[in-house]
C-alpha cells in the first residue's frame, strides 16, 4: 500500500486516504511514529517477521512524511512566487 499525495484546496498536499493506516496521519504523527519504529528496530530483540513488519511500516511512515514536506515546499514556493518582485529585497529568502 502506498500513501500517495492528493492536492488540497490550499495548494498543499496531504496523504491520500487509500485505506492505509499512515494515510490519515498528520506530519507530526507520522514523524513521531517513525521515530518509535526506528527506536524499536534499533533496540533489537525482535523476530525477523516483526522486524520486517516494522521496516515496512517505517517505509510507509517515511513516505507520508516526505509527502507532507513536499506539499509544504510547494506551498512556500507558490507563496514566494506570488509576491511582487519589487515589494521586498530580492536577496531576502522570504
Amino acid at each position: 500500500m502506498s500513501a500517495e499525495a492528493e492536492p488540497t484546496g490550499n495548494g498543499g498536499t496531504q496523504p491520500a486516504a487509500d485505506g492505509g493506516p499512515a494515510a490519515a496521519l498528520s506530519y507530526e504523527q507520522a514523524r513521531d511514529q517513525l521515530t518509535e519504529v526506528v527506536r524499536r528496530l534499533e533496540g533489537g530483540g525482535l523476530t525477523l517477521e516483526q522486524s520486517l513488519d516494522l521496516w515496512e511500516r517505517g517505509e510507509r511512515l517515511a513516505a507520508t512524511c516526505e509527502q507532507w514536506l513536499e506539499g509544504a515546499r510547494a506551498r512556500l514556493a507558490a507563496a514566494m512566487a506570488s509576491r511582487a518582485p519589487d515589494s521586498a529585497d530580492p536577496g531576502a529568502p522570504f
